[in-house]
């Protein structure tokens, strides 16, 4: 059925739409959008943002968000990699239900943040002794299946992900992550894109999970083979030692082997690209890919920062993942990514790219269109016609939103609100939540808490 609403406020690329009248069709695609003096259909009390773009999560990490900071010897070394130890424990455990219980619960909340859509980084594929599955991309359908239980879109990225570091075969952790040659990665894939026919808001990308996981040869090879119609990611250059490792084994850093050896283009999607040096900076700027920031991730796993100053004075382009998932609210990423610059600059302006000298709004938007990139989605406009109508909505009445002028909106929204200035977040024309109800919620909890309790993994 076809619905209109009227909202207080609606953001657009030039601004606030006041008593923005929106019209949807049957699907929940924008027949229309424009300011009117009277109300039409529901009239609904919030600001409306364009939905969030997580371009970055492992879903089955939020199984074990908050276990790892029990940290029992005094002065023992607990870093990414120890840390990465005790992540490949709990993926070898995981059956498919069980994935898609986690997934479920966690795509929820996303929803209930704000975030209206997922990039899901899959590398979990196989059976507990790593062999495929009969059905082979079984595990992906069960994070499809959970998106559409929480109503979120998702752009699952399954990962080729060949061996376990730098021409060293994968140890016994990983077995469940191996497409051992390109032929066993294409096939995972397109068995993939066929299941997600099966979907509403399912698409799916294409993904090397790192340098280190696959042979130089292999990923030369699927990124030149890559037409441009989905959406690339890959993580690099996150941590010291892949940096270290990578220069002994290819003589160049990962980032500029990945420029000197790959077409990368505006459909590469870098996750982390934490630790550059200035070339590398310009490289992907000029270059049109986009970095993928995890900020609250990336503080918890002390990986660093970003060199976020230089490359947005190339003009680089951004998004926001969640990661592994110890944070879940956009606006607290953003406001983590600014912080820790201003920390090492000691300036304000982060986010200033222009002489609107706005921050929030700049960040809203940089976060967005670079995260529906991410998705394989790219769009200019926040809310344009014949697109599914996707929001996060702020209630009106929050205080200090309820007393801010229109110039001071957004970074009253940006840098004071939390999840409880949330109203509801829409997708596709349909309130996934509204006024703490979530689509499927008691059963998608009362799911998670029976696999939480079968699994062990939070006693």
């Amino acid at each position: 059925m076809a619905v209109t609403y009227t909202f207080k406020g609606l953001l657009t690329e030039s601004g606030w739409l006041t008593n923005a009248v929106v019209k949807l069709d049957a699907s929940g695609k924008i027949l229309s959008i424009g300011e009117s003096e009277k109300t039409e259909g529901e009239y609904i009390d919030g600001y409306a943002l364009p939905g969030f773009q997580n371009a970055h999560s492992h879903a089955f990490q939020y199984a074990m968000a908050g276990l790892a900071e029990l940290h029992t010897t005094t002065g023992a070394q607990d870093d990414f990699w120890s840390w990465r130890n005790a992540m490949y424990s709990l993926a070898l455990t995981l059956e498919p239900g069980q994935m898609e219980a986690v997934a479920a619960m966690l795509y929820s909340e996303m929803a209930r943040h704000g975030y209206t859509a997922v990039a899901e980084f899959h590398y979990l594929h196989h059976d507990k002794d790593g062999t495929p599955y009969a059905n082979l991309p079984e595990m992906g359908v069960r994070l499809m299946a959970a998106a559409q239980r929480a109503g979120v879109h998702i752009t699952l990225v399954p990962m080729f992900y060949q061996q376990g570091g730098f021409g060293q075969v994968p140890v016994e952790k990983q077995k469940r992550f191996i497409s051992a040659t390109i032929a066993d990665y294409y096939k995972l894939l397109d068995s993939t894109i066929q299941a997600a026919k099966a979907f509403e808001n399912a698409s799916v990308g294409v993904g090397i999970h790192s340098l280190r996981a696959v042979k130089p040869e292999d990923v030369i090879a699927v990124c030149n083979a890559l037409d441009g119609s989905r959406p690339f990611h890959i993580h690099v250059s996150e941590q010291l030692k892949e940096i270290e490792d990578c220069v002994a084994y290819h003589g160049k850093r990962p980032v500029q082997w990945l420029l000197d050896n790959c077409p990368v283009n505006k459909n590469y999607h870098l996750v982390h690209a934490t630790h550059l040096d200035g070339d590398e900076v310009r490289g992907i700027a000029q270059s049109g890919a986009s970095v993928v920031l995890c900020p609250s991730t990336e503080g918890n796993l002390g990986d660093g920062l970003f060199s976020f100053e230089a490359y947005k004075n190339h003009g680089g382009r951004w998004s926001i993942g969640t990661d592994s998932h110890v944070g879940l609210n956009p606006l607290e990423e953003l406001r983590i990514l600014d912080y820790g610059q201003r920390l090492i600059s000691h300036k304000r302006t982060t986010f200033v790219t222009d002489d609107s000298g706005d921050s929030g709004f700049n960040a809203l938007k940089m976060a967005w269109q670079s995260g529906r990139r991410a998705m394989g989605a790219p769009s200019k406009q926040f809310f344009a016609v014949g697109q599914p109508f996707d929001a996060a909505v702020v209630k009106a009445a929050s205080p200090l939103i309820a007393t801010a002028s229109a110039k001071n909106l957004c970074n009253t929204i940006v840098y004071s609100a939390d999840v409880s200035d949330m109203l509801g977040t829409v997708v596709s024309g349909k309130w996934v939540s509204r006024e703490g109800s979530l689509q499927n919620r008691d059963a998608i909890v009362a799911d998670f808490v029976r696999v939480m309790g079968e699994l062990g993994a939070r006693v």
